[in-house]
């Protein structure tokens, strides 16, 4: 229980005013009651005759108790207004320390990221509520011990025994709790696991529409979609059963201490020993005392939820990072927009050469050396499943090695993930990913820069007659991973982002798949001509090798050749297959491209006609 205790603390700590301030606001609605108890002692013991009456005196103590109850409810609205701010900020901390640590912190985020979108979105949103409302309940304890402390002496000098029973719910609920824990936590965890299965389904139903539509399975996708519902309910009704058991206990032994204290009263009072007054303070004072071990009930059944809320939420950090850093204060703005972010400021070693050794991946890469001089341009190649992107990404620290060092100028990369960044290097990936926003927003993702280096970097990647053709032009909205523009958009979009950046090393993988020759040839030409001095490129097609000053050819994860094109065509069979292999495909593809501007031109006439 120390992290999950640890992260409570940090939370009400980090805002340390806001959260006393919330708290002092809370701790009178819970306090209020006691005067409320004792106003109502005073009337009733006038109206019963155990005092002597007096109209005034008693209307005087009505409008009192009026008062007072005005007085808390206005407390409740503003406690409610303020706490909202607190339990904002909150979330909004361990949700920032999370996207900092997947972001920014050393090591491969890939390794720990879960299996899909939606399983991420639910422990951001789901795991990272129960981890404030551990905390935010403990302001209620607090609230509800204060009264309790206070309210218990007051009825201790009226009748110590009857007094006495308000203390055996307390008692039975922290045995209960105590016995019920575990049982909480497993199926607590185990509906958060299948709750975040459904999200993550139903974000690839949608991302997949057109897939499950094409091959006409709709019924089998709503069936798995159901299933998952299934599971997914029946976990939830039995960790709601878990948490409603214990709270029903609670409220059962509050109950039967309530019924106990009427029957204690009942001889006390024919006794005279208990006025009517006593009665109507016991019997208020019962009602906010009952909150008492149902505040406890509720953290002792919040806190194992808080335990695998952290450990979930923990699972995203790095391996180096623990609970302290999931809640560590960074600061959160709430009334204004945070500062900037500033330019990452240029390295001050400049690329020379970046060296790989002996590069192993698991299961894909064997010994794979590498050496990418200022000023080069360097393509690996190879077969499919060759190990190219596994290379590259291993390069960069987006997957972890197995075994290898990297160097920048001779000096050891400890940390190629948080190392090898804009401006050292930029990255333009395989599968290219864009966001709902606008052109420019996709191409800057929140670097500072104006629309003309924009519109520079839309240009080095062949872009600019597209971007002529967009109806907003840079504010044209793309779409859900751009799907507004064609697929050789996309590409050269992704290719845009990466040279706004002017790294010292491009790293392109695969870029040119989804473009015709002549558009394929018009990028690299700019690429190599106006571009970074120094491009590490994944490629296997003509344009790119035909200008490579270094081929590396990649065959089943090892290094199957090295040195230029027309040397590998002579000395490496690997070599002359991919190359004789793409010639074909490229020169089909030319074909295609002259019938189908054919045809376009054909229609044109004919439509004229």
């Amino acid at each position: 229980m120390r992290p999950v205790l640890l992260v409570a603390t940090r939370l009400a700590t980090f805002d340390l005013r806001r959260y006393l301030v919330g708290a002092l606001l809370w701790l009178p609605v819970h306090v209020i009651p006691l005067a409320s108890g004792l106003l109502l002692q005073q009337v009733f013991d006038q109206i019963s005759g155990h005092q002597p009456a007096a109209l005034r005196a008693t209307l005087w103590l009505c409008a009192a108790f009026v008062a007072v109850e005005v007085v808390r409810g206005m407390v409740i609205v503003v406690a409610w207004t303020y706490g909202v701010y607190w339990w904002t900020a909150a979330a909004t901390l361990l949700r920032a320390n999370v996207l900092r640590s997947v972001l920014t912190a050393r090591g491969p985020a890939a390794a720990r990221l879960p299996h899909s979108s939606g399983e991420a979105v639910s422990r951001m949103r789901d795991d990272v509520a129960d981890a404030v409302d551990l905390t935010d309940e403990s302001v209620s304890l607090a609230g509800t011990t204060l009264f309790a402390a206070a309210a218990l002496p007051i009825m201790a000098s009226v009748d110590p025994a009857i007094t006495l029973v308000l203390a055996l719910p307390m008692i039975a609920v922290g045995v209960l709790s105590r016995m019920m824990r575990r049982a909480i936590a497993r199926l607590h965890g185990r509906a958060r696991r299948l709750g975040a299965a459904v999200t993550a389904y139903v974000g690839e139903m949608f991302a997949g529409v057109l897939a499950l539509k094409t091959a006409g399975a709709e019924a089998a996708a709503l069936e798995r979609l159901r299933e998952h519902n299934r599971r997914r309910r029946d976990a939830a009704v039995k960790d709601r059963m878990a948490t409603d058991l214990l709270d029903a206990a609670t409220t059962t032994t509050v109950e039967l201490s309530t019924g106990l204290v009427l029957l204690l009263a009942a001889p006390a009072m024919r006794g005279g020993d208990f006025t009517v007054g006593d009665l109507a303070l016991f019997t208020s004072y019962i009602g906010w005392l009952t909150a008492l071990p149902r505040s406890i009930g509720t953290v002792l059944s919040r806190l194992p939820q808080a335990a695998v809320a952290t450990e979930r939420l923990t699972r995203l950090m790095a391996p180096h990072e623990d609970a302290g850093d999931l809640s560590r204060g960074t600061g959160v703005w709430l009334h204004r927009d945070p500062p900037p972010a500033p330019p990452p400021p240029p390295p001050a070693d400049r690329l020379q050469v970046l060296e790989a050794r002996g590069l192993t991946v698991r299961g894909v890469l064997h010994g794979v050396d590498l050496r990418v001089e200022r000023g080069s341009f360097t393509v690996v190649t190879g077969a499919v499943g060759a190990g190219k992107t596994t290379l590259v990404r291993a390069l960069l620290g987006l997957l972890p090695l197995d075994g290898g060092t990297i160097s920048w100028n001779g000096t050891a990369v400890a940390d190629p993930g948080t190392f090898l960044v804009p401006g050292r290097a930029a990255y333009a990936g395989q599968v290219p990913r864009l966001f709902s926003e606008t052109l420019r927003e996709n191409v800057l993702l929140g670097r500072p820069a104006g629309d003309d280096e924009v519109r520079r970097a839309l240009e080095l990647a062949a872009f600019e007659r597209d971007l002529a053709e967009l109806p907003e032009g840079l504010g044209t909205v793309v779409g859900p991973r751009g799907v507004r523009l064609s697929g050789g958009q996309v590409q050269r979009a992704t290719a845009a982002r990466a040279l706004v950046r002017a790294p010292d090393l491009l790293v392109v993988d695969d870029l040119s798949s989804a473009l015709d020759v002549e558009t394929e040839r018009l990028l690299w030409d700019r690429i190599a001509g106006r571009g970074p001095e120094t491009v590490l490129v994944v490629s296997h097609r003509q344009a790119a090798l035909e200008r490579a000053d270094q081929v590396i050819v990649l065959d089943r994860g090892r290094v199957a050749g090295r040195g230029r094109l027309a040397g590998l065509l002579e000395s490496c069979p690997e070599m002359r297959r991919l190359w004789y292999a793409e010639r074909v495909v490229e020169a089909e593809e030319r074909v295609g491209d002259r019938s189908w501007a054919a045809d376009r031109g054909l229609g044109r006439e004919q439509a004229g006609g």
